[in-house]
């Protein structure tokens, strides 16, 4: 499972004050990374630092919750809790007190396409940490009762989210959105499917997926190379050659506009937005990145915040962002509102989609969403852990290795027709929304005219 509270803290003290002064600029990271081979044929984007004395890798396999069987989603999810939960000839609480010990962290979390991980570690520290991880992913143990533990946490949480209207209108819109595909089903699962997950699930699933062919690796930190590699040969080296996965298709989200409706009897109406995105490898994709920000992924400044919250006051808070996938691409977007008041927002958000649809963004706003997406990306990668998270993500968006040196150039190159071209690809045919509250069928209907007295 996640790392614990108490090994949190004992990082936190063992490396707090490191962390602190732990930034790699992205011009110092550009300039730094290297493509490392192992002697043994592990692949790895590695930036050496040594101004702390940290190691940060993150790491993943493909294959994730699309690899679930059709009827039984969750098993990704549980194998990714359950990974270090006892290895080797160590049960679960032996392993987590050497974790514990040495203030190493050590994480799984199923994505849709990926069994994804992350492994934290001091530099004195790291031959015991990559060999806890080496214990993790080939020797797991799966004991009943590790399993029951936290098959029983996972329901807990799936109980909750019944009560949930945020939880709810996301699995109604991905079942919206994508019918009977891998990508409709929560990567945590459901209250049919999680019980009825065997230990034998969990043992081919991990036969099946965690093999060298869908690694990738990124490390950031205080390391050579030659000792990475035998570090990298060390962990990896033993696991199958190749992955044994399912097939899984292409998709397209379902032709907007649709609206579904999930009856709760809430305070709050929660209203989930969305439609077919533009996926990485798409020519068009940061003019479609750039036009989002502009219309709801720029926070206080975007045009939904703008129409909805300060004009309106309909919501607290709304955004809209792009997420993409391996084998299809959305937009989606969410926010809270009276009940009484729902109609209302969803008007209001729906006539702005239309309006940047149809008259895309103004030359202001396109330079102003640059000059954010220029400078915030000094903030996304100013920790070693942080650098190390975005290399993973590039390389399993297969970006190339100085993608950091020429993202700001790809951004300036967005022109304004190239914007209003991406706006109306996203947008031009609407929403799918999905509306979960009290009475919902009335709800989404706009506000009646206040009747006028005659005199």
């Amino acid at each position: 499972m996640t790392y614990s509270f108490v090994r949190r803290i004992a990082f936190s003290v063992a490396a707090g004050a490191v962390l602190a002064f732990s930034a790699v600029s992205p011009s110092q990271a550009a300039a730094k990374i290297q493509h490392l081979i192992s002697p043994g044929g592990i692949e790895a984007w590695f930036v050496q630092d040594a101004t702390v004395p940290l190691i940060a890798m993150e790491y993943s396999f493909a294959g994730g919750s699309a690899e679930d069987p059709k009827d039984k989603p969750g098993v990704a999810n549980l194998v990714g809790s359950l990974l270090d939960e006892g290895s080797g000839d160590l049960d679960s609480k032996t392993f987590h007190e050497r974790l514990d010990r040495r203030a190493i962290e050590l994480s799984f979390n199923a994505t849709r396409d990926t069994l994804r991980g992350s492994l934290r570690m001091l530099r004195d520290n790291k031959d015991e940490a990559f060999d806890l991880l080496r214990m993790a992913l080939t020797l797991p143990h799966f004991d009943t009762a590790d399993v029951e533990r936290i098959r029983s946490q996972v329901i807990s949480g799936l109980r909750r989210e019944t009560t949930n209207p945020t939880s709810l209108a996301s699995r109604k819109f991905l079942e919206l959105a994508f019918g009977d595909h891998p990508y409709s089903r929560q990567s945590n699962g459901n209250l049919d499917s999680v019980p009825t997950i065997t230990i034998a699930d969990l043992r081919n699933y991990v036969g099946r997926v965690l093999a060298r062919d869908g690694l990738k690796i990124a490390v950031v930190g205080d390391v050579d190379p030659a000792t990475l590699g035998k570090l990298l040969d060390h962990t990896f080296g033993s696991l199958p050659a190749k992955a044994n996965l399912t097939p899984v298709p292409d998709v397209e989200a379902a032709k907007p506009p649709q609206r579904a409706f999930v009856t709760l009897d809430v305070p709050q109406t929660v209203i989930t937005f969305g439609g077919p995105g533009v996926k990485r490898s798409d020519p068009s994709f940061m003019a479609a990145y750039v036009v989002n920000h502009i219309l709801g992924g720029g926070g206080l400044s975007s045009r939904l915040y703008r129409e909805v919250r300060e004009k309106r006051g309909l919501a607290y808070s709304v955004y809209e962002s792009l997420l993409w996938m391996q084998h299809s691409a959305i937009f989606i977007g969410n926010t809270g509102t009276r009940a009484d008041r729902a109609g209302d927002t969803i008007e209001a958000i729906e006539q702005e989609v239309r309006r940047i649809a149809e008259e895309g963004p103004t030359q202001k706003e396109l330079d102003e969403a640059k000059s954010y997406l220029k400078g915030s990306q000094m903030l996304a990668l100013d920790t070693s852990s942080k650098l190390a998270q975005a290399l993973l993500q590039y390389q399993q968006d297969k970006l190339p290795i100085d993608y950091i040196e020429k993202r700001n150039a790809i951004v300036d190159a967005v022109t304004l027709d190239d914007a209003k071209a991406a706006a109306k690809r996203l947008w031009g045919q609407g929403l799918l929304t999905v509306v979960v509250g009290r009475a919902p069928q009335a709800a989404v209907q706009p506000a009646a005219a206040p009747a006028t007295k005659s005199n």
